[in-house]
């Protein structure tokens, strides 16, 4: 027997398998295919202050080994998620859940932080800084130290709850980042975001996406990601969550054994809604075979046999 628990700050999951943001809504629409408290955890859909309705259409292109989506963080807002998806929650997920925050301001990102944590229901507040600071000329709060950390030190004045902050891939230096966010009081990380990518429709002579531009997801940046999270865990002394391009318990694997605490799963669960479930069944064999009792026991191995 092994076991499959993990912890992230005093947070203890089952197993360290946890959908992501944006891929799993609020677990509505995946609770008729299983049992949703076989997951570790799940990362709610991206929640902003007010409802939005997202991008213009087409926001979702296919391509090799992945896929680009400019959905642009559709949500019915905070105040109706709390009234209305967390109670619907307590019916097919009894386990502490990540609530995943977006803002386009510090002001904003404090509000729905504040909110949000004191619901009993959130384990930990997973931060997007992958947002365009309205106040300084659109660019992300994640593209500079100076923007993530800003935002971390905003959100850590009014909650309790463990605040992770979720990373950009599109930086010079993800590390530089990593370390401001741990420096400005950040609980853990999350990364990586998506990569920014674009499609060109040849027959209209015209960007695929409405947007022009969307974040690319799926197999094809799992050696991305897993480079990120092997810096940034090198680079920081508190918990990382890995994701990016994770569609097997093998790639669970790598991500722990490159640094990672536990792991989100993506855009795997929009090509098979039981992506997460047979993760889940496979990781023990898995780590039978790794010769590895518990798996919180991965966290960091690779990084061990080379020093």
């Amino acid at each position: 027997m092994v076991d499959l628990r993990v912890t992230l700050s005093g947070l203890v999951l089952d197993n360290p398998v946890i959908p992501a943001s944006g891929t799993f809504g609020y677990g509505n629409e995946f609770k008729d295919f299983y049992d949703l408290d076989i997951l570790g955890s799940f990362s709610f859909k991206g929640t902003t202050k007010e409802p939005r309705f997202g991008n213009a259409t087409p926001r979702i292109a296919e391509c090799d080994a992945g896929m680009l989506n400019a959905v642009g963080l559709q949500n019915p807002g905070i105040d109706a998620v709390i009234r209305e998806e967390l109670p619907r929650m307590k019916r097919y997920f009894h386990k502490p859940v990540i609530a995943n925050i977006g803002g386009f301001s510090v002001e904003e990102f404090q509000y729905c932080c504040e909110r949000i944590g004191k619901e009993e229901q959130v384990g930990l507040i997973e931060v997007n800084v992958s947002c365009p600071n309205v106040h300084e000329g659109g660019i992300n709060f994640g593209s500079t130290p100076e923007g993530a950390a800003a935002v971390t030190r905003a959100v850590k004045q009014v909650t309790d709850k463990p605040v992770y902050i979720k990373l950009s891939p599109n930086v010079t230096d993800i590390t530089a980042v990593a370390r401001a966010c741990e420096e400005a009081g950040a609980d853990g990380l999350s990364l990586i975001n998506t990569l920014l990518g674009m499609r060109i429709d040849l027959a209209h002579r015209r960007p695929v996406l409405a947007n022009t531009m969307g974040g690319l997801s799926g197999p094809a940046i799992f050696p991305v990601a897993l480079r990120m999270v092997w810096q940034v865990a090198h680079a920081v002394d508190i918990p990382v969550i890995g994701m990016g391009g994770v569609d097997s318990a093998e790639k669970v694997a790598e991500m722990m054994m490159a640094g990672a605490s536990a792991v989100q799963v993506g855009a795997a669960n929009l090509v098979d809604p039981f992506a997460c479930k047979k993760i889940v069944e496979a990781l023990p064999g898995v780590l039978a075979r790794l010769g590895v009792e518990r798996a919180a026991e991965l966290t960091g191995m690779a990084a061990a046999k080379t020093e």
